[in-house]
């Protein structure tokens, strides 16, 4: 055991990163290391993660793939959309709202196995490392946490697979030489940095783009689908029960064909830089419009208008890294208290990379649209038009001081 380090569990992905980090932990602080690897709906095979620990000396009890897909839907991306959450107006939070998930299982698996660290894969630039190890203090305070990035002399891709190859670790063959761009990816999104995106002024090649077809080619025809809603979470698309990941998988097909979600975008990273990523969010985009198509007709306007004075700071919460802390937690009592009645069916209309609400409902029990009232026809005395005169007269009482005084 060196510098304190008896055993860490690693949050590993199979990939070079990764993979390096597995042998350097070994060799650098000579403890035991166990590896972690999630299903997110990331849409990659994840067995050859079990091969590749096994074959770098994991011992086999050590090996944790955890399909967490439906825990990260139903418990990360429905609170979130429920708070219609966007960070600087745009971003649909897809890297930020996974890493809390990880963090958490990490967490479990260190207590399950008796590990005194855990470890993770992000660099010392971006917001991931915050995410991770905020999540991993909230739920042990004395955890140790090793971040390879932060202390190794390993600073460039060539130097990784150099090392890699020193040491007889498997190397995919697309990742021997420069790498044009970055991934990450799960069932919400996947976003790319770096590389060719590096220049804001340079339009995001076509290549980039995995998720989502070029809106240009999708079909010449629009597609209509429902989505149903029972207090504030999604439950059902064209009228078909399904399970959170399975509801949001559906979803992200919808968007997959009709080339929704894309979103080129220069984001203030918590760490101080400016950093620009393209992000697609299928899915997504299509809950969130529908979301807020549903609390148009069930939320009351001062709940609402609460509701969308919170949601900036909310959405800056998850993207910082603070999910486990109190004031997300009091926050998010508030927005599920709204949600109570938001609950009716949304038809939408898909076409060319855009979705549009087209149609809203909700039975009389949730409803708070009432066309008796609004109606330009006669509404059978529903409202009385001569109370708008005392109403409009209390409002300008101030204004009209005001004009009296400075005139």
């Amino acid at each position: 055991m060196a510098n304190g380090v008896n055993r860490v569990v690693l949050a590993f992905s199979g990939g070079l990163d990764t993979s390096v980090i597995l042998k350097w932990l070994q060799q650098t602080y000579d403890c035991e290391v166990v590896t972690f690897t999630a299903d997110l709906g990331q849409g990659e095979e994840l067995e050859p993660a079990r091969q590749k620990a096994l074959l770098m000396g994991v011992k086999p009890e050590h090996i944790f793939i955890d399909d967490l897909r439906d825990e990260f839907v139903r418990d990360y991306v429905f609170p979130m959309m429920r708070a219609n959450a966007v960070y600087e107006g745009q971003y649909l939070l897809g890297t930020s709202i996974a890493r809390p998930l990880i963090a958490k299982r990490q967490i479990e698996i260190a207590r399950q196995v008796g590990a005194d660290t855990v470890s993770h894969g992000a660099t010392g630039k971006g917001n991931d490392q915050v995410r991770f190890e905020l999540g991993y203090y909230a739920l042990n305070p004395d955890i140790k946490v090793i971040a390879p990035w932060r202390e190794w002399d390993l600073t460039s891709r060539t130097r990784l697979i150099e090392f890699a190859e020193q040491h007889q670790i498997p190397i995919p063959r697309d990742k021997r030489g420069e790498a044009p761009f970055s991934t990450d990816a799960n069932l919400l999104h996947t976003s790319s940095e770096g590389k060719v995106l590096e220049d804001p002024w340079e339009e995001v090649p076509d290549y980039v783009y995995s998720r989502t077809v070029n809106p240009e080619d999708a079909p010449d025809t629009p597609e209509y689908i429902t989505i149903d809603f029972e207090r504030g979470d999604p439950v059902a698309v064209n009228g078909e029960h399904l399970g959170p990941a399975d509801l949001l998988a559906k979803l992200n097909d919808f968007g997959r064909t009709h080339g929704i979600g894309r979103l080129d975008l220069v984001e203030n990273r918590f760490v101080g830089m400016k950093s620009r990523g393209m992000y697609e969010t299928p899915g997504g985009t299509i809950l969130h419009l529908a979301h807020r198509g549903i609390e148009q007709l069930t939320l009351d306007r001062g709940a609402a208008h609460i509701k969308d004075q919170l949601m900036p700071r909310y959405a800056e919460l998850i993207y910082n890294g603070f999910w486990f802390s109190p004031e997300r937690e009091m926050l998010q009592a508030a927005i599920d208290s709204s949600q109570r009645s938001v609950t009716g069916t949304v038809r939408l209309k898909l076409y060319k990379g855009a979705a549009h609400i087209v149609g809203r409902k909700a039975d009389v029990k949730h409803n708070l649209y009432s066309a008796d009232i609004v109606t330009f026809e006669d509404d059978q005395g529903a409202y009385d038009q001569r109370d708008a005169e005392g109403f409009i007269k209390l409002n300008a009482l101030r204004l009209r001081l005001l004009g009296r005084r400075d005139r």
